[in-house]
């Protein structure tokens, strides 16, 4: 159930009219509050605490009010019946959305023959963690890692190979894909090739010009460059999958980039050039997106440079029209850094001005930067700049440090499992569009804010089950605070997910995740469950309410992609 939406209406239904519900701070106060006598009493012509008076009896005839008081200039103060509480929350949560949708996301967005680096981070868990709510609401997902692989950088690693072995047929104008060619490339030299080649290009212009050149021919389908792309994207996607199966996140649904987009544009061309709407700038080939009210530079959208060859912009725009004609999603969410808001503003324009897809329904999240102890980007040790897996292994140190310390032995797959929680939790419980401070000590505290902590809580209550015997669901008791106080957190995961949904807040669930847990352990402290003191009717009743929570819990883990050690 959705407990602040049945609240909600039925008080709206009630009073005949709509006011917000709000959850107070303090929960000594009641479970909910309504402005209802203050918003209603300018038209009404009367006081707020004068219309609060004779509001109050309306609300008290709800047959899951216990009482209603005012407190201040005229807000209602609502307490709910224990009795409601404990039979709502035995009540499958199963949160699902009114309007179920076809939503395409665009994140992963990994880089052919490249490690991937920190910005990775966030989009892939952030993204991954958007897709599991947006299926448990019920939507229709498909997940895009839409990788680079068409651009620029092929050229360059192109280049190199070619600068390191000239003596391979991939470069001949001539070449026959039948041809066997006996060259190998490891994991290790591909990583290296890319940053190799991208130094020597801003050294030497002929190199540059050079790979200018190549590209424009790889493009056009010059067969040993093809072949060799083929042999080094094997390659790479291998190592994506391996770093990214590291993270836990979700298959995507498609693994298709620039050069599956770039089938396309021969067909997107055709709509822009009947519509007029590609013009010529300085030899490149350009859609003007500028608005008469712009107050802000908008620089045109290229569609080909002046070499004549496809661009970053131009295969964005043909991948929106391959998922319209894919998947014909209501809507398309891309997560990427916020440095890229200019970019998306220009493609949503250009798919709008287009008629490809509609504006209002395509849509950025941009994250922040993920900074070091002394607020700079993060890097490793060793002063470079931070791979994922960098970063993972750093964390999978720093828990094995603590672990050490404390005097544990825990197997190397919990320890995996602690080091998942710890990265994740602490991306996801920052808003996403902000910077936040990565610190490998910090994140892998058992204790505080993180998701060590979070894992810690689902043992505890795995460990109770475990031990106990309860063979059906124990009808009402009377609750104290703690036992309240619990059921109610676990009734407003309905509304935290849906939430969380619509505010694009994933957030909402890890720090939703770290309030549960706090009530959990305070229940479990304040509240002998197996103790041999503890009278059967209230074991089986407090079990019950580690069952519910431990439910909840599990399902909110799950959200945020990670996973529960047997112990630790």
């Amino acid at each position: 159930m959705n407990l602040y939406k049945h609240v909600s209406n039925a008080i709206n239904e009630k009073l005949g009219t709509s006011v917000n519900l709000e959850v107070p701070r303090n929960r000594d106060f009641g479970d909910f509050s309504t402005n209802a006598a203050m918003v209603m009493a300018k038209s009404a012509g009367k006081n707020p605490r004068e219309l609060a008076a004779e509001i109050l009896p309306k609300i008290t005839e709800l047959d899951f009010v216990a009482d209603a008081s005012i407190a201040g200039p005229g807000f209602i103060n609502i307490k709910l019946k224990d009795e409601f509480i404990w039979e709502s929350a035995c009540a499958p949560q199963s949160p699902k959305s009114d309007t179920p949708m076809t939503i395409d996301l665009d994140y992963g967005a990994y880089n052919v023959a490249k490690s991937l680096h920190i910005g990775h981070l966030r989009t892939s868990i952030v993204g991954d963690t958007f897709n599991r709510i947006a299926k448990l609401l019920g939507h229709k997902t498909y997940s895009w890692n839409h990788i680079g692989d068409w651009g620029k950088p092929m050229a360059l690693i192109i280049a190199w190979i070619e600068r390191l072995h000239p003596e391979l047929p991939y470069f001949s104008d001539n070449f026959d894909p039948a041809t066997p060619v006996d060259f190998e490339i490891n994991p290790t030299e591909l990583n290296a090739y890319y940053p190799a080649a991208s130094t020597f290009a801003k050294e030497n212009p002929d190199f540059q010009a050079h790979a200018q050149d190549i590209k424009a021919k790889f493009q056009n389908g010059h067969p040993g460059y093809f072949a060799l792309y083929e042999k080094f994207l094997k390659i790479s996607m291998k190592m994506m999958q391996e770093t990214v199966s590291r993270l836990n996140i979700l298959p995507f649904d498609y693994d298709l980039g620039e050069r599956n987009a770039a089938k396309y544009l021969d067909k997107v061309e055709k709509i822009l050039r009947a519509k007029d709407l590609i013009s010529e700038s300085d030899g490149a080939q350009v859609i003007v997106v500028k608005r008469e009210d712009d107050n802000k530079p908008m620089p045109p959208y290229m569609w080909t440079d002046s070499r004549g060859a496809d661009t970053y912009d131009s295969t964005d725009l043909a991948a929106v029209y391959c998922r319209k004609m894919t998947d014909n999603p209501d809507k398309i969410i891309y997560f990427t850094d916020l440095r890229q808001s200019l970019h998306f503003e220009q493609l949503f324009r250009a798919s709008q001005i287009s008629e490809i897809f509609d504006y209002n329904n395509l849509e950025h999240i941009g994250y922040g930067t993920i900074n070091g102890r002394d607020g700079k980007p993060f890097k490793t040790r060793d002063g470079n700049a931070a791979g994922l897996d960098d970063i993972i292994d750093a964390v999978n140190i720093a828990v094995r440090e603590r672990v050490s310390e404390s005097g544990k032995t825990l197997d190397e797959g919990t320890i995996r499992a602690i080091a998942l929680a710890a990265v994740k939790f602490n991306d996801l419980m920052h808003d996403v569009r902000s910077d936040y401070i990565f610190d490998p000590a910090s994140v892998t505290s058992f204790e505080g804010r993180t998701g060590p902590y979070i894992l810690y809580t689902a043992v505890r209550l795995n460990s109770v089950l475990k031990r106990a015997t309860m063979t059906a669901s124990p009808t009402y008791m009377p609750m104290n605070a703690d036992e309240r106080n619990l059921l109610i957190s676990v009734l407003d995961f309905e509304r935290t997910v849906i939430n969380a949904f619509e505010n694009r807040a994933t957030d909402m669930i890890a720090n939703y995740a770290y309030d549960l847990c706090q009530l959990i352990n305070t229940f479990y402290h304040n509240c002998p469950i197996l103790r041999e003191d503890t009278p059967s009717d209230i074991r089986a009743g407090r079990l019950h309410i580690v069952n519910v929570a431990h439910d909840t819990l599990l399902k909110t883990i799950d959200l945020m992609g990670l996973i529960v050690p047997s112990e630790m």
